[in-house]
């Protein structure tokens, strides 16, 4: 049998379908809406607890990193102590080595230029006139070479035994023929204090000389 449906009856169905819709619609924005709330509050919760790590992690980064910084600093710090110590003891020792160059340079410039006479005539006579000039005595080789000939014939160890001076117990001595207490007086400093010594009885004679003519030059006789 076909069954008829009134229109009464149709719209009441209608009806019925769209409070059923309405309901589950409503149920289905409950629903939602309830999902929503936890989840949201889950969301703040989860903010809340997922940011508490992530600010521990960054904090303890923070602390690791300045941990790691500070470190470095001080190793770095000693790096630069210990570089500059290096550096300083490699100053101080290109210093001292500086030093004993230069030492060592003016001890030989020194060598060179102190020159070494010969132990003879010509080197006594040399030897003296070099002195002779630092003193400011007047004086040449020819006027000392004359007088030591004419007084000595050039033997350091001469002596006079028959003048007045002998005759008196103070005799003329070496290759000037110096009496004692004349190189006592005219002794120059820096020669031996010896009247037989060749170079101080000829700086002595020559500085007695000048005292007294002007130079060993302007002698030329005992004197």
């Amino acid at each position: 049998m076909t069954e008829t449906t009134t229109p009464g009856h149709s719209r009441r169905l209608t009806k019925a379908n769209k409070l059923s819709i309405a309901g589950v619609a409503t149920l289905g924005a409950a629903a939602l809406a309830f999902s929503l709330v936890p989840a949201q509050a889950g969301e703040e919760t989860g903010t809340t607890i997922s940011a508490a790590p992530v600010a521990w992690t960054k904090a303890v980064n923070g602390a690791q990193t300045k941990t790691v910084q500070t470190h470095l600093g001080t190793q770095q710090a000693a790096a630069t102590k210990v570089a500059k110590a290096d550096a300083d003891a490699k100053a101080k020792a290109a210093a001292a080595a500086k030093a004993a160059r230069e030492t060592k340079t003016a001890a030989s410039r020194s060598a060179v230029r102190t020159p070494v006479f010969a132990n003879n005539l010509d080197g006594w006579i040399k030897e003296a006139l070099s002195i002779m000039k630092k003193e400011g005595i007047p004086g040449t080789y020819a006027g000392i070479h004359k007088n030591v000939m004419r007084e000595s014939s050039g033997n350091p160890r001469a002596i006079n035994n028959w003048d007045i001076n002998a005759q008196n117990g103070i005799p003329s001595k070496g290759l000037l023929q110096v009496i004692q207490p004349t190189f006592a007086a005219y002794h120059v400093k820096g020669t031996k204090f010896d009247l037989y010594d060749p170079v101080a009885n000829i700086v002595a004679a020559c500085n007695y000389a000048a005292d007294r003519y002007g130079s060993m030059d302007n002698v030329n006789s005992a004197y």
